[in-house]
């Protein structure tokens, strides 16, 4: 499922042109929802006092900060400069750098555990980058990530998708990327990690549950705070725009709680032993 050099090169650069703007809004909107997989991330790989930890596509450094927590030694890297300001901004003593997970810039088996929490999604090379992982990891090291399970589950997905191809279009002039979901399907994510050199693999399911004040909340979220999807979303015509925020409006009444809305949004848990 690779996609050729160049589609892979000049998706990179739409994510990491993205995420230049929707830094801050993501941690704005995501945190909350986000970290909810942290426990169970950083438990499949056994992270414990003096763990030597790596967090790829750290964003604002959520797992990086988990780890340390429990005494881990962490180091965060992202393809976004504004993401890795976010992460030292809000985590100033520990170490975060500017870094393609793809081409990590560390020797071999200088770490112990190595974490993605929902960043596999946003590579160009998922394949290459977990090839990366395990030459970092030490024999016998972890490595583990979580992505969105299926947009059926996943309901704030879910809801956008449908509202955007009713009342506008899917086909939108993107790099050609990665399928979104292609690692919700454990097998795949098993094969992939298997082709990678890791055994040992396990996948399961952690739900997750986003509270949000209001569908319009949710509509920004995807537009302001994702690249893809964000993507998607404002190549819409206004009007198109305005339907989707209409139609999110309907559906969301589901899945109303109290004055806000509670969608689930459960993810796919992935960990093999290098």
């Amino acid at each position: 499922m690779n996609i050729d050099t160049t589609a892979a090169a000049e998706f990179q650069a739409f994510e990491r042109t993205g995420w230049q703007t929707a830094a801050s809004p993501y941690h704005d909107f995501f945190e909350s929802l986000t970290t909810q997989t942290l426990d169970a991330l950083l438990d499949a790989v056994g992270t414990t006092q003096g763990t030597r930890l790596l967090d790829l596509a750290t964003g604002p450094g959520y797992a990086a900060a988990a780890a340390a927590r429990r005494g881990a030694v962490p180091v965060g890297v992202d393809l976004s400069s504004s993401m890795v300001a976010l992460a030292r901004g809000r985590h100033p003593g520990l170490t975060f750098q500017e870094a393609d997970a793809e081409q990590l810039p560390f020797p071999d088996g200088s770490f112990d555990a190595v974490v993605c929490n929902f960043g596999l999604l946003h590579m160009g090379r998922p394949e290459q980058a977990l090839t990366e992982a395990r030459r970092v990891l030490r024999r016998g090291g972890r490595v583990g990530f979580a992505v969105w399970a299926l947009p059926e589950k996943t309901v704030g997905f879910g809801m956008i998708l449908d509202a955007i191809r009713e009342h506008g279009t899917l086909e939108a002039p993107l790099p050609p990327g990665p399928p979104f979901f292609r690692f919700s399907d454990p097998e795949e994510c098993q094969r992939i990690l298997r082709g990678a050199g890791f055994t040992d693999t396990k996948v399961a399911e952690v739900p997750q549950v986003w509270k949000l004040p209001s569908t319009d909340v949710l509509f920004d979220a995807m537009y302001t705070g994702t690249v893809r999807t964000g993507g998607l979303l404002r190549a819409q015509s206004k009007e198109a725009q305005e339907a989707i925020r209409a139609a999110l409006r309907r559906a969301g009444e589901r899945y109303r709680v109290g004055t806000g809305i509670e969608l689930p949004m459960p993810a796919v848990l992935a960990t093999a032993v290098s």
